[in-house]
């Protein structure tokens, strides 16, 4: 196993622009570290850099501790699983895992050992004399992290391995990924765009916006304590809603002034930190799971929107809503499977105001507070 680190790595291309900027990061020993960010956002680059088929242009990259700007890819010592699986059609299973053994120089025995036990493990026993062509997407996944395996590096390095599968795959191999991570305890770095990816697999998120790394902790404590809007709205389907609004003073109280008839007071455990901001305006952020349909807690605050549409998904329903009347602006709740409504009603709701959060209007970034605890 090893660590990684990144200490202001930044890669510049030909024309002046930066693909990655000042990435300062340590990744530890067995950690799942998860970049996640939209597309252009510099994560691929990253693991590119990390894995050697990028050249850096500033900065220092270790790995294990060792310097390895100007090692090749060959002597990292790590694998990495494409999107595209990369393995060779015209190869059975077994070949497609011992080609990079074979080139190396190991033993047959030694080859064939790696390859069954790699094989057992991720259930490919009975597919080894087939060729990719035979095989389904989530069966070639399995092919191509077993050609990882076999080499037994000191990391994985998976760029969007899981895109290119159906819904269903999808959810399997995520989970045999985790298995994958807990039975080898070896260091994975996995590069996604999807959410659900990244708050389901990783021991931590790093999320990236134009180069830069924007936060990284765990999935749970991101989620929950968003640095900025950008974060807020990424890491969450439905998004958390951005409610323009005025925070002011109502009697000892501070409110978020939506509208001249809309208004949820700030709980008293968050007005230290958010009265710097009262007087002015600010963004206040909520979540749509907390939204309910009923007042089940005496300090949940009523709000009242004009229906838009409601998307059943059979577990629940997503109610889209027109919040305000002066300049109304669509929210997103997410509520119980029974609760419909027609187009055009007007519906009282009910907001949980601790999780709120509020960001500066002009910058984006969280107002500071006490993080919200979480379990994991």
């Amino acid at each position: 196993m090893a660590s990684i680190e990144l200490d202001q790595v930044s890669k510049i291309y030909a024309n002046g622009a930066y693909g990655v900027r000042d990435v300062d990061l340590k990744i530890e020993d067995g950690e799942f570290v998860i970049f996640l960010g939209p597309s252009g956002c510099g994560k691929s680059t990253t693991l590119r850099m990390i894995a050697g088929l990028e050249s850096i242009s500033s900065g220092d990259l270790r790995i294990g501790g060792r310097s390895v700007n100007n090692v090749a890819p060959r002597d990292r010592n790590v694998a990495v699983v494409f999107q595209s699986y990369a393995l060779y059609p015209h190869m059975s299973v077994w070949h497609n895992m011992a080609f990079g053994l074979k080139m190396r120089g190991v033993g047959l025995a030694e080859i064939d050992s790696k390859v069954a036990n790699a094989a057992e493990l991720l259930g490919l026993k009975h597919l080894l004399q087939r060729k990719p062509g035979a095989l389904s997407g989530g069966q070639r996944q399995r092919v191509a992290l077993g050609r990882a395996i076999v080499r037994e590096p000191e990391a994985f390095l998976l760029d969007e391995p899981l895109s290119n599968l159906d819904a269903q795959l999808r959810a399997e191999m995520r989970l045999e990924l985790v298995k994958l991570h807990r039975r080898l305890g070896r260091t994975i770095v996995h590069v996604t765009h999807d959410q659900v990816e990244a708050m389901t697999m990783g021991d931590r998120i790093c999320i990236m916006k134009e180069g830069r790394m924007i936060q990284s902790g765990r999935p749970l404590d991101v989620y929950a304590n968003p640095a900025d809007t950008f974060v807020a709205r990424f890491l969450a389907t439905p998004p958390m809603n951005l409610i323009p609004a005025e925070l002011d003073h109502e009697g000892e109280k501070l409110v978020v002034r939506i509208d001249s008839e809309t208004k949820i007071t700030v709980p008293d455990k968050h007005y230290l930190p958010y009265v710097q901001k009262a007087g002015g305006p600010i963004t206040a952020g909520i979540r749509a799971e907390d939204i309910y349909e009923a007042q089940l807690r005496p300090e949940w605050q009523r709000i009242t929107v004009k229906v838009v549409a409601v998307e059943a998904l059979g577990a629940e329903n997503i109610l889209i809503g027109q919040l305000g009347r002066d300049k109304p602006i669509e929210i997103q709740a997410r509520l119980g499977r029974h609760v419909f409504a027609p187009v055009d009603s007007m519906i009282d709701l009910y907001v949980d105001a601790e999780p709120m959060h509020l960001f500066d209007s002009e910058t984006g970034k969280a107002v500071a507070r006490p993080p919200l605890p979480v379990g994991r």
